[in-house]
This record gives structure tokens, C-alpha cells and sequence, in this order.
């Protein structure tokens, strides 16, 4: 597992509940049942501050870090679609974005990357179309310097079939019925008498999986997909086992937290 993206998996499933911080000896301890080693965890923080993701602060267990308030907007906006807390009916409108020519190749991968995260799919090289708002696209535009105009609209023709213009369905489908049968063989190592520490293991490669779909599932509206959908089942399965294996994923977290400086 990458350590950066354990990191966020990690603040963003279990620190930010908890203010937002930990000792820099904690992520390591946390981190490692994951096989993530000490060195790596530290040059993925150190690259995160760097990012803008971190900021280093004292704290009673010794130095650590804490997420910044970019930080905190893209995992409670990630935490409302892994969780989907936050579904409400969709009232038929599409959110558009204009966006100037990009001369840098750098520059376009990071937009079509950021984008792609916030749910739009790209129609030609300079429009996008997603279901529905973020608060964090206008952060992506400031960020990268690029100049866009928002739109919202109704689509006059096939919506289903602009839909499987813009995104690929079929491969969406098939990556959820794959994460599915992954996700059984990772829930059944930690049944039975397994350690707090094994719990914790095997829900955060849960979310650790589960969450790269924010990367590719625009959450489009249950009417828009295909009947039978995959991702339905494979949701009902990501919540059953994430609550079921939360408590002594909990507890871990706790302790590792609570270590004296140390030891």
C-alpha cells in the first residue's frame, strides 16, 4: 500500500474524528500493521506538507502533524461520497465547466485528475460535465491557474446515452464485481477471534480499495444506470463490513494513540 494514500486513508477514516492530528510516532505505529515501514510514512508526510495537505504542530506525545484546511474540505467531501451521507434526489440538472487551453501537459493532468475526483467526465478538451456541484472545484481552478466557466443545464436528447459517452459503464461495472470479491477474502481474515490490530488491517485495505472509486464513480443517479448495477451490492457489502470491523479498528487507533512518547 502507497504510504501517502494510507496516510489520507488513515486521517481521513479515523484522525479526523479525532482533531485532525497525531504524534509522527503514531502514524508509524498505526501504519505498519499495513506494511507501510517508518521511513516511508515520514517522506510521505514530509511530501503532504509540501502538497499543502499537513502541517507540522506539537503535541503532548511529541512532534506531529495535522491537516490543513484544504485538507479537512477533501476528506469530509470524500468521507460524504465513501459513505454516502450526503445522497439526496437528483433534480435533473448538469454541472458544466468551461475551462481555457492548458499549453503544459503537467498542468492538464492534474485538472483532468482533480476533476475526474469531483465526479466530471470530460465531453472535448475544454468541457466537463458532472450530477452535481463541489465546493472544491474553484479550488482546483485557483490552484492550478486556470481560467473556467460554470454552467448548469438540462440535457435536451439521450441522457442515458450521453452518459455512456461520457464514462465507461461497462468497465465501472466490472471493477465493482472485482472489488467485491476482494473485499470478501480481506473481510474473512479478520472474523472470529482476531486482534484488534488484524480488524484495523483489514478495514482500512477496505476503504483503501473502496475509496479509489471516488477516482472513477461520478455517483451518478440511480435512474441513470443499468438495471442489475454492481456497485449497489458491492456499497451494501463496504457498509456492512466497515461497521462491523469499526469498533476494534477503534480501539487500535486509540492505543496507538495513547503510547507515551518512547516506547
Amino acid at each position: 500500500m502507497n504510504a501517502r494514500s494510507a496516510l489520507f486513508d488513515l486521517y481521513g477514516d479515523h484522525l479526523r474524528s479525532r482533531g485532525g492530528r497525531a504524534p509522527v510516532a503514531a502514524l508509524v505505529r498505526m501504519l505498519a500493521p499495513l506494511g507501510v515501514a517508518g521511513p516511508a510514512v515520514r517522506t510521505a508526510v514530509s511530501r503532504m506538507v509540501r502538497q499543502g495537505w499537513l502541517e507540522p504542530v506539537r503535541l503532548s506525545g511529541g512532534p506531529g502533524y495535522a491537516l490543513t484546511p484544504r485538507a479537512v474540505r477533501r476528506l469530509d467531501e470524500a468521507s460524504a461520497r465513501i459513505y454516502r451521507t450526503q445522497q439526496s434526489g437528483w433534480d435533473g440538472r448538469w454541472h458544466l465547466v468551461v475551462t481555457a487551453a492548458l499549453p503544459e501537459r503537467s498542468r492538464r493532468e492534474r485538472l483532468r485528475a482533480g476533476l475526474g475526483f469531483l465526479g466530471f467526465a470530460q465531453l472535448d478538451d475544454s468541457t466537463w460535465i458532472g450530477p452535481r456541484s463541489s465546493d472544491e472545484v474553484d479550488a482546483l481552478f485557483e490552484s492550478e491557474g486556470v481560467r473556467a466557466e460554470r454552467f448548469t443545464a438540462e440535457h435536451d436528447g439521450d441522457t442515458v446515452g450521453l452518459v455512456r459517452q461520457a464514462w465507461d459503464l461497462e468497465g465501472l461495472a466490472r471493477s465493482y464485481t472485482r472489488w467485491l470479491h476482494d473485499a470478501q477474502d480481506i473481510a474473512a481474515q479478520a472474523r472470529g477471534d482476531a486482534t484488534d490490530e488484524q480488524a484495523f488491517a483489514a478495514r482500512s485495505r477496505l476503504v483503501h480499495e473502496w475509496r479509489k472509486f471516488l477516482f472513477r464513480d461520478p455517483g451518478l443517479p440511480r435512474t441513470l444506470l443499468p438495471d442489475g448495477w454492481p456497485g449497489e451490492k458491492a456499497a451494501e457489502f463496504f457498509d456492512d463490513e466497515s461497521r462491523r470491523l469499526l469498533p476494534a479498528a477503534a480501539r487500535f487507533v486509540d492505543a496507538s494513540m495513547s503510547v507515551p512518547t518512547g516506547t
